[in-house]
């Protein structure tokens, strides 16, 4: 059953990236390359990792001066502890922005610990029903301390349930993984819990004025901004209200998809509520 549930989703995201398939266009040096990822640097002490797998699945090195977290480990990365180790010098703690074998795929087993939300434990059984380390879970409003850098945990369901966003407000920026789609939301929870998230990101982004957020599929050109998380809560009232209808799609979990204001949504009819 599980294999059937993984073979759906993969199928649903590899729709995804042929129809959204775009060049990256990141930006910053190369730190380190593969076969499996390339790491560019952001700024001094950030890092985005470029998988190859599922439509350019990213990740995230974030280095405080005291230690420093991995948002997400994509899909199947060989010796991705060591990778970042070649990276940064500081104890890494891995975080997951949601359980997707896009995100916390067979390289979570590289590391003996790893932080998720409760909400997604409905997806341990198909995704990481093989890892032997210790996972604790997220809560609203955490705080990771990396020294002179501090991440904060909020809560953003609607790509998943347990789906959360991380905030570096001194830094202007945070790291949403799939909550705000990277342009494609594919949704698995409800309309109406997907606005409720997105209200309070932009209640977020407004009192610590940040510009933007990194998303789990980042090429480059593609930031989470405001007027982006403006439009998602405008198409999903759209849809709510009955203003525009959904055009039918079949790829075998989604079976309907919406598009305006520059951005998509991917539904199941029970969904709109």
């Amino acid at each position: 059953m599980n294999k059937i549930i993984f073979s759906v989703f993969f199928i649903a995201v590899l729709q995804f990236s042929l129809l959204a398939q775009t060049e990256s266009k990141i930006e910053g040096d190369v730190v380190f390359r593969n076969d499996d990822v390339v790491f560019h640097r952001i700024d001094r002490h950030t890092w985005v990792g470029t998988g190859n797998q599922m439509y350019n699945e990213s990740l995230y090195l974030i280095e405080g001066s005291d230690s420093a977290v991995l948002i997400d480990a994509g899909t199947a990365i060989a010796d991705l502890d060591r990778i970042v180790a070649s990276i940064t010098s500081k104890p890494v703690t891995l975080v997951a922005t949601h359980v997707h074998p896009d995100h916390t795929g067979l390289s979570i087993n590289r590391f003996p610990l790893i932080w998720i939300h409760p909400g997604d434990t409905v997806n341990i059984p198909w995704v990481m029903a093989d890892y032997k380390g210790e996972i604790r879970f997220l809560k609203d409003g955490q705080m990771f301390n990396l020294g002179d850098r501090q991440l904060e945990v909020v809560h953003t369901p609607g790509h998943t349930p347990g789906s959360v966003t991380f905030v570096d407000a001194k830094a202007g920026y945070g790291f949403s993984g799939d909550a705000f789609g990277s342009g494609n939301l594919l949704l698995d929870t409800d309309f109406s819990t997907l606005i409720a998230s997105c209200n309070k990101m932009e209640a977020v982004m407004q009192k610590y004025n940040i510009r933007q957020f990194y998303p789990g599929h980042f090429w480059g050109d593609n930031p989470e901004t405001l007027q982006r998380i403006k439009d998602l809560v405008t198409l999903s009232n759209d849809v709510l209200s009955g203003k525009v209808k959904g055009e039918p799609i079949n790829n075998g979990y989604y079976t309907f998809v919406v598009r305006n204001y520059g951005v998509k949504i991917n539904y199941r009819e029970q969904q709109v509520k």
